[in-house]
């Protein structure tokens, strides 16, 4: 059974209003989504947000993340999150019927977007160049760990691992105190990176489809999506420096910590104002860039000694109020009841009436158009008889034999 957001009674806010006036950007687009985890339906749920028709291919035992917690109404939030506004058919790759159905789906998509380990999609004959020559305006994008070509394009890979590989994990390492060892992975940068590029290179292909009239193969790789990200790092280790990058600590207030960001000399010497040190800003310790960085231990000192005689909440609003960047450390519970995060409506809330959950929508909003997470929470191979029906015009008799051909798995 297909879930839905929860309705509301509410009056409409002009924002509402100018939402439901707004238009899919992607209406109209289908979407073969052949990914599994992380990466991949990031992405494709981007692409469903924007109004794409995504129409998630899975095996009979599902997507791996479905099972995982925390669960309300008998689905796995966390798999939701990511495949929100989606349609979940099964196939089985692993026999002819399958197969072929998944290239006949191809043949009639926008988009299809995989991302298992290279080699695997040709080995079932749903490769870019097969699908391609069955339909020419077809984007294929492909996330893999290390791309699709080269010496490492065939080795497994996980965000995890991708973290390690690049240098993410030694930089941020090398700009912690007292550490002697790499840190645990639990927030998958590789992930979001690589569905964020996938998504935007899959606009560009469409844009580009428009004035060409062809399709073409997007290749991401996570690897070079998490090594760009270092900028400052690609330019410190083809020329290093004799001093350690500057970088920003947390400061103890009374009950907790806060992180203040005074970047400029503007902000710096409105803090020395604000935290009743005003000779700060003839001290010569903190008169140039150079100077603050060489005496940087001592400067957050300063700003402790401050700090740590108010609360959090007190030094965010003293500072914030002063045009000194700060904000103390909150939970992701805080975070999604800030009044910014209402205001903006940065979630959506899914699920039924006694068990609803939130998920995030994208960061972005556009003037005109309605970019938000969907409703639609597919259960396992909802849809399958309804959009081969509708895509490939099969009768009940035909499905009735691709069934008993095992292309949606055992009977």
């Amino acid at each position: 059974m297909t879930e839905h957001m929860r309705s509301t009674t509410k009056p409409l806010s002009p924002d509402d209003r100018a939402q439901s006036l707004a238009h899919d950007p992607l209406k109209g687009i289908k979407v073969v989504d052949f990914t599994i985890i992380m990466s991949g339906p990031m992405c494709t749920r981007a692409l469903a947000d924007s109004g794409a028709d995504v129409i998630k291919v899975e095996p009979p035992s599902g997507d791996t993340l479905r099972q995982r917690q925390p669960m309300r109404s008998n689905i796995s939030t966390y798999f939701a999150s990511m495949n929100c506004g989606k349609r979940s058919i099964v196939l089985d790759l692993a026999t002819t019927a399958g197969k072929q159905l998944a290239r006949q789906l191809a043949g009639k998509a926008d988009v299809v977007v995989q991302n298992f380990r290279p080699g695997v999609m040709k080995r079932l004959g749903l490769d870019y160049d097969a699908l391609a020559a069955l339909n020419p305006r077809l984007i294929y994008c492909s996330i893999s760990g290390f791309g699709q070509t080269g010496p490492m394009a065939h080795a497994p890979a996980y965000a995890p691992v991708i973290h390690a590989a690049s240098g993410y994990d030694l930089v941020h390492m090398g700009y912690q105190d007292g550490v002697d060892r790499p840190a645990n992975n639990g927030i998958f940068t590789a992930d979001v990176l690589g569905a964020a590029q996938a998504t935007s290179a899959i606009h560009l292909a469409l844009y580009d489809r428009e004035r060409t009239g062809r399709g073409q193969h997007i290749d991401v790789s996570l690897m070079d999506s998490v090594v760009g990200m270092l900028i400052y790092e690609i330019q410190a280790a083809q020329n290093p420096t004799d001093r350690r990058r500057q970088v920003y600590q947390p400061v103890r207030s009374n009950n907790g910590f806060v992180m203040v960001a005074a970047v400029t000399s503007k902000n710096l010497h409105t803090l020395f104002d604000v935290i009743g040190y005003p000779e700060g800003k003839s001290d010569p310790r903190f008169s140039t860039v150079a100077a603050k960085e060489e005496n940087w231990t001592a400067l957050l000192q300063i700003i402790e000694n401050w700090t740590s005689r108010h609360s959090g909440a007190q030094c965010e609003e003293i500072l914030m109020r002063a045009g000194v960047p700060c904000a103390r450390y909150r939970t992701v519970a805080e975070a999604m009841a800030d009044p910014q995060a209402l205001h903006r409506g940065a979630f959506v809330e899914l699920g039924t009436r006694e068990e609803p959950f939130a998920v995030a929508n994208a960061p972005y909003r556009l003037s005109d158009s309605n970019v938000v997470a969907r409703a639609l929470l597919p259960h396992l191979g909802e849809h399958t008889d309804e959009v081969i029906a509708e895509m490939l015009s099969a009768d009940s008799a035909e499905l009735a034999k691709l069934r008993a051909a095992g292309a949606f798995g055992p009977c």
